[in-house]
């Protein structure tokens, strides 16, 4: 355990296996190291969107999950009268992204999968039960001490360990309390048929209930019915005030909260448990050469299952990243940017989380029909993908910031999507074959840039990528490895000074490019 790792990880749950992906994937010599001898055996998160499929695919992780994942249709909450009072669905329509909005799956299951993919990199060891205990720091790396007095040394730690993060605690690090706690009953069942619902009204003609992600917002008790994978249910129910944890955990308490939705269809309990849903971010996500990922940094209420889509953020942002300044292509600067892109885009998703988790708990009668009067009148958000904010740093350009779209397009790979034929990475995007200079060259010769145009290496099957450019005026995106745009730019110069502004944003310099050579980059 003396070998310098370039990176060590720990926890190993979603969010430190996948970030073992991504770094092991670019190289990099990982250790991982988790508290426990195996993976949890119990289901948590039950939701990801189209940019973690988006991200799974990128780290050769798809394929062997795709199985286990199953596409909903949106979420609808219904109100005090049974009545529809909000409906966010892209059901049937077009996907610049790529894939459906919505995907639920079985925890276990993709932590296995997860973990497998570790096995394809000599590069990455894992390491089980190993407790960390404690840290110190030079300018040299980092060492972590081990519960069993072994020691291990890297020159970055990422601490994904959870809601009660050594590191975190170790790096004196606080949480900022958003000011929103609620007791929840979580239930998971494997149910044998489908779920019974009441005759709401105001429900969208063709929308299936039964793959919808349902939010009963009704003051006599709150709850929330999720699909799942295969026959997977999970039912979430509030606590109401005197309510007891314990009592109400109790499997006969739970068959009485759950017999109104399921009634004599044949159904098998995996478990039930009470959980606070809170609202918190760490208010430092780095000290020195630890970063915080995942629940360590943030935790989020789950009305629109952002939680663990949070954590793969974090890995996506930070693995880049990471990788550029330990090949010595980028100076350390570059990883100033990781709290600044990440905080803000948290903090906006748990923000709307917990305001629709304030109006979802609301338990006075005349309140609640007052919201739902309310919420009938809004317009805006039409699906749950708005929820993610543009990031914003020092890295991103005019323009920049959005989540770049993934349509189906054929190039020189023949038929796929977007990031098929780009291959990852970062890539220049353009109306017209772009006419370069020597420095604007450099600069995406030290990222390993792919550069395609449309027409001559794309043809855009859907017209989505013509429609994204049309809009802006533009005719040049520079994309991100974590598929975020860091720029585009609407004429030639403007490019070559977009690319020339991304080189020094990353701290890149003169003369890298022969060290990305000699990388094998």
């Amino acid at each position: 355990m003396t070998r310098p790792w370039d990176v060590i990880i720990t926890g190993c749950g979603p969010v430190g296996a996948f970030a073992a992906n991504l770094l092991g994937g670019r190289g990099l010599r990982v250790l991982v190291l988790d508290r426990d001898t195996a993976p949890y055996a119990l289901p948590r998160a039950v939701h990801i969107d189209h940019e973690m499929l988006r991200l799974l695919a990128d780290a050769g992780l798809l394929e062997g999950l795709r199985d286990g994942l199953h596409a909903g249709d949106g979420h609808i909450h219904i109100g005090a009268d049974h009545g529809v009072i909000r409906f966010l669905s892209a059901a049937g329509q077009p996907r610049p992204f790529g894939y459906a909005n919505d995907y639920f799956f079985y925890q276990p299951e993709l932590e296995a999968g997860l973990r497998a993919g570790l096995e394809r990199f000599p590069n990455v060891t894992l390491r089980l039960g190993a407790e960390v205990t404690g840290l110190t720091q030079d300018e040299a790396g980092v060492t972590l001490t081990l519960a069993d007095g072994g020691r291990a040394r890297a020159l970055w730690v990422i601490g994904s360990d959870g809601a009660r993060s050594t590191l975190r605690k170790a790096l004196g690090v606080v949480l900022e309390d958003l000011e929103f706690e609620e007791p929840w009953l979580v239930a998971d069942a494997e149910v044998e048929g489908p779920i019974r619902f009441p005759d709401f009204t105001g429900v969208p003609e063709g929308a299936d209930l039964q793959n919808l992600s349902l939010m009963m917002c009704d003051p006599a008790r709150p709850a929330t019915i999720v699909p799942g994978r295969g026959n997977h249910r999970r039912w979430e129910f509030m606590l109401l005030p005197g309510e007891d944890d314990a009592r109400m955990a109790r499997p006969e308490s739970v068959a009485a909260l759950m017999a109104p939705w399921l009634g004599d269809t044949p159904h098998a309990m995996i478990r039930a448990a009470t959980y606070r849903f809170h609202g918190l971010v760490a208010q430092h996500w780095r000290r020195g050469r630890v970063f915080l990922a995942g629940d360590a940094a943030h935790q989020t209420p789950p009305f629109f299952g952002q939680g663990m889509c949070h954590g793969m953020r974090d890995a996506a942002n930070l693995a880049w990243k990471l990788d550029l300044v330990c090949r010595g292509l980028a100076e350390p600067g570059l990883l100033d940017s990781y709290q600044p892109e990440r905080d803000g885009q948290v903090r906006h998703v748990i923000g709307a989380a917990i305001e629709a988790g304030r109006y979802i708990c609301e338990l006075d009668p005349g309140k609640a029909a007052e919201r739902d009067a309310r919420i009938r009148a809004r317009t805006g958000m039409r699906t749950a993908a708005e929820l993610i904010a543009p990031i914003a740093s020092g890295l991103i350009g005019p323009g920049g910031g959005e989540r770049f779209v993934n349509p189906a397009v054929t190039g020189p790979k023949g038929p796929g999507l977007l990031d098929d034929a780009t291959g990852g990475g970062w890539v220049l995007l353009c109306t017209d074959p772009p006419v370069l200079s020597g420095a604007a060259e450099e600069v995406l010769s030290i990222l390993d840039a792919a550069v395609l145009s449309l027409g001559a290496d794309l043809t855009d099957t859907e017209g989505h990528l013509a429609r994204w450019f049309a809009a802006r005026g533009a005719v040049a995106a520079l994309l991100r490895p974590d598929f975020y745009l860091a720029a585009w730019a609407s004429d030639g110069a403007g490019t070559e000074s977009m690319i020339a502004a991304q080189g020094r944003a990353l701290h890149l310099a003169p003369g890298q490019a022969d060290l990305a050579a000699a990388a094998g980059r």
